[in-house]
């Protein structure tokens, strides 16, 4: 007995680790064409069905384009109407892997496939292009899961000799839409159990291919699942925005709603398969493709039914997941065991916090720009002021910590060496980003304590500083709009005369101030602190500089 479980285990175990290996090697050959996809996504619900179905086929997972999905939710890149879309489309997607199962697990030889797929896929292991590495972790992944599969086929007990397991099942069996109920809680609990919808897809297939199962149950099990999966996202959203919240509440909506119809149809559901399926559903041999043709039909008739009332569930999700006074933390979940790997494909949170980043060096220097001209009179304001920069500065560092330590949990798990070239200039612009707000916050500082200690400047130096600030909101707007889209060689031209001219202008303005020095003693102080805000101006344009060089390194 002891044997028997381990060895179910174990094969569960190489299938589950099989299907990992696949999905994270389709993420790294197709992660940044699917970004791209997710990026251009259009209001159109049926475009986004279509993006979902895409998606979840490449990717094989539909725990792992749900969760890409409200990551860009949380991330602003899609609304929450937008994501119900693309999330029925990830129903109909996963439903492939049913069919793959289906035929090529129960209908041909798996080791006849599987092993010379993986003696194909070793050499590529070892290949020095990227892409051939990851094609060969894709058939490497592909090989294992079927002859987990296998496995799993094997070490399951045909119920022949073994009829005390059917008594056991018969016992919850008899109870018309009791015992329908009853199996679709099992098909939850399997599915959290496993904490994949595919595994425990393998292991419903499985059973009702060895004689378990008949076919009704077998679905009751699969509506389950169907519901179990969700709880995915959900684990995912608990760290991210409301919005990220309502689009994974959705996902559990749209499949419950799924349910209820279904269970109420479900006899006649379960007919009409049995008559549309060729052979008898009451076969195991042909149940497989029966139970996929069930699961497929049941996500394809439930968008067809809601498609039309996406703007509705938008409105339930507000509902159920209020707006709430307590700041969630800034990306979905990711530390979670229980979250699939999808680090090839959440980038846009990281990518949406170094553009916050951005802003906020703007508005720092902006602030100072102000701060500097126009500081209130009253010590009491001005100390308020003052105060609310400090809390953008803070800010900022909390970004920088987080949008890091995202980052480096995104490449933890291994991604292509594109991603992590992009992932490594991002790290560096977080850094240069961050260095820029500390810049910005001193020289807020420098302006208070300019009207705290009532330092007098000449108009010329007024102006000066006004000039200067205008030069280097140039240069920081001139970065932030290429953030997000990469610097192309000719850019970088501009960028260094930019750098230059920021240069040449501390220089000249130095010599300025070590002038007025000179000829008047009595101002040293103020031309000090001149000085000082001359040096923290030309340190942003350095640390611009080095933002637009990261950027073009990851580009």
């Amino acid at each position: 007995m002891i044997v028997t479980t381990l060895t179910l285990l174990g094969s569960l175990g190489m299938f589950l680790f099989g299907m990992k290996t696949m999905s994270e090697a389709l993420q790294k050959l197709s992660g940044e064409r699917l970004r791209g996809v997710m990026r251009t996504m259009a209001g159109n619900r049926l475009a986004g069905v279509g993006t979902g179905f895409l998606v979840t086929c490449l990717v094989q997972s539909s725990s792992a384009s749900t969760v890409m999905m409200v990551s860009f939710v949380n991330a602003g890149l899609l609304t929450v109407v937008e994501a119900i879309g693309m999330i029925m489309g990830a129903n109909i997607g996963t439903t492939t892997t049913f069919w793959l199962v289906s035929f090529f697990g129960f209908k041909v030889s798996i080791s006849a496939i599987a092993l010379p797929m993986m003696g194909l896929a070793l050499p590529l292991l070892f290949a020095r292009k990227p892409k051939l590495r990851d094609t060969g972790e894709f058939l490497m992944g592909f090989g294992l899961l079927f002859l987990g599969l296998m496995f799993l086929k094997d070490a399951v007990p045909d119920i022949k000799n073994n009829p005390e397991i059917l008594e056991f099942i018969k016992d919850f069996t008899g109870y018309g839409l009791g015992s329908t109920l009853i199996f679709f809680v099992f098909g939850i609990i399997l599915t959290l159990i496993v904490q994949s919808s595919s595994v425990a897809g393998a292991i419903t297939l499985t059973m009702a291919f060895k004689g378990w199962i008949d076919f009704p149950t077998a679905c009751a099990i699969t509506l389950g699942e169907n519901v179990g999966t969700t709880i995915t996202a959900n684990i995912a959203a608990l760290g991210g925005n409301v919005q990220a919240k309502r689009a994974a509440r959705v996902h559990f909506v749209f499949n419950i709603i799924g349910v209820l119809w279904a269970i109420t149809l479900f006899t006649p559901f379960i007919g009409f398969i049995e008559r549309l399926m060729p052979g008898n559903a009451t076969h195991p041999d042909h149940m497989p493709i029966h139970m996929a043709a069930f699961h497929t039909l049941f996500n394809v008739f439930n968008t067809a039914l809601l498609i039309g009332f996406v703007p509705h569930l938008a409105r339930l999700a507000e509902r159920l997941v209020k707006d709430s006074a307590i700041p969630a933390r800034d990306h979905v979940a990711y530390e979670s065991p229980l979250v699939p790997h999808t680090g090839e494909l959440n980038l846009a949170e990281a990518e949406r916090d170094v553009q916050r980043m951005g802003a906020i060096t703007r508005e720092l220097v902006t602030g100072f720009t102000d701060l500097f001209e126009n500081a209130p009179a009253d010590p009491a304001a001005l100390e308020l002021r003052v105060k609310a920069f400090k809390e953008l500065e803070k800010e900022s560092d909390r970004r920088a910590i987080e949008t890091t330590n995202y980052l480096l949990r995104c490449t933890s798990s291994g991604v292509s060496e594109a991603t992590m070239t992009r992932v490594t200039a991002m790290l560096r612009v977080v850094a240069e980003l961050e260095d820029i707000c500390d810049c910005g916050y001193r020289l807020v500082l420098l302006a208070e304590r300019k009207h705290r200690k009532q330092r007098q400047l000449p108009e010329e130096a007024h102006k000066q500083v006004r000039d200067f600030s205008q030069l280097l909101l140039q240069f920081m707007d001139f970065y932030s709009g290429r953030l997000s889209t990469g610097v192309p060689s000719s850019d970088m031209e501009t960028a260094y005369q930019l750098e230059s001219l920021i240069d040449g202008f501390r220089k000249t303005l130095r010599k300025a101030s070590m002038q007025r020095m000179r000829t008047s003693g009595e101002v040293i102080k103020a031309e000090m602190l001149y000085i000082d805000i001359l040096n923290n101006m030309e340190s942003i344009g350095n640390h611009s500089l080095n933002v637009l060089q990261s950027l073009r390194h990851g580009s």
